[in-house]
């Protein structure tokens, strides 16, 4: 009986790898592909200048706060879609796809006519200083369009994602995003006869391919059977459902646009520090996405996993495989941060940056290896784990705690008052995911985030 029990955990966690990899692999590979964007950007931008990266870099902390919206927002898509298809309901998962639309257009409005309008107020948050913000605000600008356009890509591929057609999500962005380095390529440097337009050659190739992004989308989705995304399902009410996507999704967003925000003052502080410490700041970033496509895969694939086993009721089996799951990103934090490590030869040879710049390139790359490692587990926690379930309030909470309570007070007394060195006050800030990691795992062990969070409607 023993042996016939380990045999049957045996095939039980290679079933799951295999779920889990057939969904992590493609978004670990899009999000691959997406880290090389940055990176091009940032080599590109490179033979442009020091002041086009910091400024591109800052003004990019704008765009950032939007995706966390839309993360929040996919993650609210995610949670109920992915629970609802493993019930088989596709009525529903419809219904929630109209729903998150309508919600992700008006916060994308938003923000496209504040980045038209205002982008010099905008960038006036991240730095003081007036070449910055003069570059920052072109850029802003030119990918406003863009801001909206992104609103309705972003719910189309979370719905796709949810009935597991994450392949296709990823031959998807992964078009767009080589489309996007050959255009940023074409505009930089004047290829083809094109004018040389430096920074905003950059934004003009980022919402050139997300136009395309979503009429690709959008012509992919006309031909999914199972879900109909048609205008109708735009307009279809359900208030249920709609009180269940904001019960489950405000939670995500505000998870998300709390840390978002966090990070966001995290460069304001960092942008009153000066250039050179951005300008180094925005190369090591570079290699930290690119060391952390796989634990981060590792959460949001695991999240449809899971989610879709709570949608069946199949509880037990939950359990043992977010273990398995939280137990493998564990192994993939440590090879990640490894990996990041090994990359101190490449850094240097990235962008051309001055001497103060260069001299921060060592440590900020080692402090990120250390708060890779954590964010790698808190991640798979709060983003995988927990949201599966439906519990998107404790990386809320925690996270509000975390940073507004601790880091960010800390590293604005420490910067602004004490005036440490800013070595000291980065370190400070990117220890805060080491100070979430044990009341994760506390909760995680609590079990209290794993429901099923469907209901049964009429047919």
């Amino acid at each position: 009986m023993v042996f016939e029990k380990s045999l049957d955990q045996r095939e039980e966690s290679r079933n799951f790898f295999k779920s889990l990899f057939t969904i992590v692999g493609p978004i670990a590979l899009q999000n691959l592909i997406s880290a090389a964007v940055g990176s091009a950007d940032v080599i590109m931008l490179g033979k442009v200048g020091q002041d086009a990266i910091a400024a591109v870099n800052l003004a990019s902390n704008i765009q950032f706060i939007l995706f966390l919206f839309f993360i929040g927002l996919s993650s609210g898509v995610v949670m109920l879609a992915a629970q609802y298809w493993g019930k088989k309901d596709t009525h529903s998962i419809e219904t929630i796809f109209g729903i998150g639309c309508k919600i992700s257009a008006a916060i994308g409005l938003v923000f496209a006519l504040l980045a038209f309008f205002v982008p010099g107020l905008l960038m006036k948050i991240f730095t003081d200083e007036l070449t910055l913000i003069s570059i920052g605000s072109e850029y802003l600008r030119f990918v406003s369009v863009g801001f909206f356009i992104l609103a309705f890509s972003q719910i189309y591929q979370a719905v796709l994602k949810s009935i597991e057609r994450v392949r296709t999500v990823t031959v998807i962005t992964t078009a767009a995003l080589l489309l996007n380095i050959g255009l940023n390529a074409v505009f930089i440097y004047g290829l083809f006869g094109m004018p040389k337009l430096g920074v905003r050659g950059v934004a003009l190739a980022t919402t050139i391919s997300r136009v395309i992004e979503l009429l690709v989308c959008v012509f992919v989705c006309a031909r999914v059977r199972e879900i109909h995304f048609g205008l109708e399902t735009l307009f279809r009410k359900n208030a249920v459902l709609l009180r269940d996507f904001v019960h489950y999704s405000l939670p995500a967003i505000g998870n998300e646009a709390v840390w978002g925000a966090g990070w966001a003052t995290y460069a304001v502080i960092m942008g009153h520090l000066g250039s050179d410490l951005v300008a180094a700041n925005s190369v090591v970033n570079v290699v930290r996405n690119l060391a952390s496509v796989l634990c981060f895969g590792m959460a949001y694939g695991g999240a449809i996993v899971l989610g879709k086993q709570m949608g069946a009721n199949q509880m037990e089996l939950v359990s043992r495989n977010a273990s398995r799951l939280v137990k493998s990103t564990i192994l993939a934090g440590a090879a990640g941060a490894v990996a990041l490590g090994l990359c101190r030869p490449l850094i240097f040879r990235i962008a051309d940056l001055n001497e103060q710049a260069r001299f921060y390139l060592t440590p900020l790359l080692y402090i990120n290896c250390l708060s890779l490692f954590g964010a790698a587990i808190n991640t798979v926690l709060i983003c995988g784990v927990f949201r599966a379930g439906g519990d998107a309030k404790w990386g809320f909470v925690l996270d509000a705690i975390a940073m507004w309570a601790v880091s960010v007070p800390l590293g604005f007394f420490c910067a602004f008052v004490l005036h440490l060195p800013p070595l000291v006050v980065y370190l400070i800030l990117y220890v805060d995911e080491w100070e979430k990691m044990i009341f994760n795992v506390i909760h995680y062990k609590r079990g209290k985030w794993m429901k099923n969070i469907t209901r049964d409607f009429e047919s």
